[in-house]
């Protein structure tokens, strides 16, 4: 069986161009090493279109058997099946110069190679990908997405225990860094011999291009720098963000904020996420048009979002890049007690911006979001952050993805989902259920609104009204509220600029 699996495997390389047909038996032979296999018998069946999934499944309980494995358990099953995958993965070297020969081509065919083989080499496992719940829900500033992430394996106890026990090494220095690319991984950081990173040159800098393992939306790609520094929000980063989409103008990019609370993701490395995806915001129109001094050539409006959105664009990057920065310093510097904006607290600053820039013909376009991340007493984890009433479905930061419109929601809700609608169509008291309590404030207030509700309907009503959460979400973590009021004071904004 176990010399089966093996040509299954070396098969798969072959057949999704990760192996040559010359590579065929050292290949093989590299894997009888980390098998600890002293044996091959090849096969006389010949194998055709390889599914990935069972073969290493198979491999592994092989490994377990053999006592390759310190524990049955995903953490360890994830650390060596990478390492297998790796005896198949081209040299970086290879991709590198596979990707530039496409780029010369056509941009779109270089990304179109490195993401096929970031998901043939199984660095994205797509039977994980695949078991994400994925659904829509339409609203007034267009159609929303929404996914309960559940490829992200949540460790097990004793992979915990154990990492408590790991000396701190600081290698790789985060899960960022360059030197992630073919390293072996522990039980408290990710193996990584199948993953493969394209340098760049973004704006005269070293920078990297990979895509992300958890893939949201289509080749969900990180771009980030080559050095292990913080996450930067300056005219810099607009030059950065431009000269990537100059570079791949099929894709968006963005950053996250250089904040705590509106920063969402790792700010410890300055890093990018872009991808081929519209987002809802993407689609939003300009509901307000606006002029700003000495930038007139500059086309610049307020768009129809619930969050705080000034959107610009120009045939020329520079004039989006001063304009950008520009807007910037104006907003870190700015104050507007009637609106409850405050540039900063005793020295600490609490405005900064999320960018994303795409590419539409000629033209540039970047969409400039407002964020402040004060906090008080009444919410202590952000005042314009998902307010507490709506924590049961999001309390997690609000980052660049939730941003542009698709909520990445916890893996915990499938299984409370599942209760709450089994509890709903019992009849049953949700306020008294241990679990469930947390949602019973929400079910209370939206179920008098459907007065048939039924086995063929209630998981439909629990994602629209899921959707419909993050619309206020979205709208909680918008600075200018829209109210006469807010507007008003968004365009108080607008003419400090």
């Amino acid at each position: 069986m176990i010399c089966s699996d093996i040509k299954k495997l070396v098969t798969y390389g072959v057949e999704k161009g990760l192996l040559e047909p010359e590579d065929v038996t050292d290949t093989t032979n590299q894997l009888l090493a980390l098998l600890k296999l002293s044996f091959y018998e090849e096969p006389t069946e010949e194998y055709h279109s390889i599914e990935l999934e069972p073969v290493l499944a198979s491999i592994l309980d092989y490994a377990w058997q053999q006592g390759l494995l310190e524990e049955n358990t995903t953490v360890y099953r994830d650390l060596f099946d990478t390492a297998i995958m790796g005896e198949l993965m081209p040299r970086p070297s290879t991709v590198i110069a596979n990707f530039r020969k496409l780029y010369r081509e056509n941009p779109e065919k270089a990304t179109d190679y490195f993401y096929k083989l970031s998901q043939d080499s199984d660095y994205i496992r797509r039977y994980r990908i695949r078991k994400d719940e994925k659904w829509v829900t339409p609203t007034e500033y267009g159609t929303l997405e929404l996914t309960v992430n559940l490829s992200k394996p949540e460790k097990d106890p004793k992979a915990i225990a154990a990492a408590g026990k790991v000396r701190a090494v600081g290698y790789p220095k985060c899960l960022l860094c360059r030197e992630n690319e073919g390293y072996a991984g522990r039980v408290d950081h990710p193996a990584r011999q199948n993953h493969r990173v394209i340098p760049l040159d973004i704006s005269g800098e070293s920078w990297g291009l990979q895509y992300s393992p958890y893939v949201y939306y289509p080749e969900h790609c990180i771009v980030f720098n080559m050095e292990h520094v913080p996450m930067k929000i300056d005219r810099r980063a607009f030059e950065k963000l431009l000269d990537f989409i100059a570079r791949f103008p099929h894709y968006f990019v963005g950053s996250n904020a250089d904040l705590p609370i509106v920063g969402g993701s790792i700010l410890s490395h300055e890093h990018f996420q872009g991808g081929h995806h519209e987002f809802a915001m993407a689609k939003a129109p300009i509901e307000r048009h606006v002029h700003i001094k000495e930038y007139k050539d500059v086309e610049a409006g307020i768009v129809k979002w619930p969050m705080s959105v000034i959107r610009l664009r120009s045939r020329d990057a520079g004039r989006l890049a001063a304009l950008s920065e520009h807007i910037l310093n104006t907003w870190r510097n700015y104050t507007d007690e009637q609106a409850f904006i405050y540039a900063e607290t005793d020295g600490v600053p609490h405005n900064t911006i999320t960018p994303i820039c795409r590419k539409r013909g000629e033209y540039f376009e970047m969409d400039l979001v407002l964020r402040n991340n004060i906090t008080t007493e009444e919410h202590p984890l952000g005042v314009f952050h998902p307010h507490a009433g709506l924590h049961h479905i999001k309390k997690e930061n609000i980052g660049l993805i939730e941003v542009m419109g698709l909520a990445v929601l916890p893996s915990r809700l499938k299984a409370e989902m599942e209760q709450l609608a089994q509890a709903i169509l019992d009849n049953r008291n949700v306020r008294g259920d241990s679990v469930l309590e947390k949602h019973a404030d929400w079910v209370e207030e939206f179920l008098p609104s459907y007065p048939d509700v039924n086995r063929d309907n209630i998981h439909e009503i629990l994602r629209r009204e899921i959707g419909r959460v993050f619309r206020e979400v979205l709208e909680d973590a918008g600075v200018y509220k829209r109210t006469e009021e807010g507007n008003a004071a968004f365009l108080r904004f607008i003419e400090k600029l």
